[in-house]
């Protein structure tokens, strides 16, 4: 069952995204990136408050991704990207983006802090950042 609300449209946008932003990653690093989109849509919390849809989401401006201003990103969504998208809506979370609400590919090592969360790990290139339970306990329910 979806942990957010969406429709088809959307979902194809969010399989876009994570395509866009770590399809070199594969379909783990792809579904960090869902795991973050669905995080900030669900949190209502920080630099999140009031993004209500994943096209809200995804086209945040500040804050939002710089895969949207690049070609790539317009693409169409295949299905095998879909699938993954849907993934992420129906609540799958995996480490270490399971609470995150950022992710970014550093040139070096992963700071230990970013817009004040903590790492909370590093999948092949990027490292993510969760906020406390405190902060926003819709990413934790």
């Amino acid at each position: 069952m979806a942990v957010i609300k969406t429709n088809s449209e959307q979902t194809r946008l969010l399989a876009r995204l994570m395509r866009a932003e770590a399809e070199s990653e594969g379909d783990l690093g792809m579904l960090m990136v869902g795991n973050v989109g669905v995080n900030r849509v669900l949190g209502n919390c920080l630099d999140f408050n009031n993004i209500r849809s994943i096209q809200d989401m995804v086209f945040q401006s500040p804050g939002g991704f710089e895969a949207t201003q690049k070609g790539y990103f317009y693409q169409r969504a295949r299905d095998a990207d879909i699938r993954l998208a849907r993934r992420s809506i129906n609540g799958e979370r995996t480490w270490p983006a399971s609470n995150a609400l950022w992710f970014f590919r550093p040139t070096g090592g992963c700071p230990p802090t970013w817009y004040n969360q903590q790492n909370t790990g590093r999948f092949k290139s990027h490292c993510f950042f969760s906020p406390t339970a405190a902060d926003c306990p819709r990413v934790y329910g």
